[in-house]
């Protein structure tokens, strides 16, 4: 049966628009977003099927493109799609960073960095750069690669530190094995970069390393 000889209560956007979006189940939402499925699938069957394939709607978004298309009904333009939705949600938290100091939710700054940062399959060291009132300037990815002295270099920190006119700076990346504990080799980074960024009378709040769906944050260890 398509979805529009359902009753109007159970059509996943119909729901949508009368009783909110966090109503709807995982394969409710992806079906608002598929709108339609294939010959004899419908758009909530296709999303019931990605989602099991996937194990999980991360698992859908974080897959590879070559892999999503092979699904049956999903192209390019679908895949494009979801990612589309995705970054969405990642600038929505952004500007929620921007409205206030940082420190004051700190919450916020980390689920940023969780949905920004904990699929990578690869290391991604970044920087959010504050005001004298720890508000985000702005928020950069400065480097890629395992996360050491040979990779992360102070200069360039501080050179971008200074474009933006920050006060002082929050550090951050990943680990992509999921495993947010912190290594030597961040702790020594950490302490070369508060270091150097001191000399600039900038300060250095924290330095947060993502894992999956977790984060740590080096100050809480007294590394800042």
């Amino acid at each position: 049966m398509h979805i529009r000889d359902w009753p109007v209560t159970d059509r996943p956007r119909e729901k949508l628009l009368l009783q909110g979006a966090d109503t709807l189940t995982e394969a409710e939402l992806l079906a608002v977003l598929l709108r339609h499925g294939h010959r004899g699938v419908n758009a909530l069957d296709l999303a019931r099927s990605l989602l099991v394939e996937f194990g999980s709607l991360r698992g859908l978004l974080a897959a590879d493109r070559t892999d999503v298309c092979r699904h049956r009904g999903i192209g390019p333009t679908r895949w494009a799609e979801f990612q589309a939705s995705l970054e969405l949600a990642r600038r929505h938290y952004l500007e929620r960073l921007r409205r206030g100091p940082l420190l004051s939710g700190p919450r916020a700054a980390r689920d940023f960095l969780v949905a920004r940062l904990r699929d990578r399959d690869h290391e991604v060291f970044c920087c959010l750069f504050l005001d004298t009132r720890h508000r985000l300037i702005c928020f950069e990815e400065l480097f890629r690669g395992t996360v050491d002295g040979a990779s992360v270099h102070p200069r360039e920190v501080v050179k971008q530190a200074l474009a933006h006119n920050a006060t002082a700076v929050i550090l951050a990346h990943n680990h992509p094995s999921g495993v947010a504990e912190p290594s030597q080799a961040d702790e020594l980074i950490t302490t070369r970069l508060r270091d150097a960024l001191a000399l600039v009378d900038i300060r250095v709040l924290d330095h947060l390393i993502v894992g999956d769906g977790t984060c740590t944050s080096l100050a809480e260890r007294g590394v800042v």
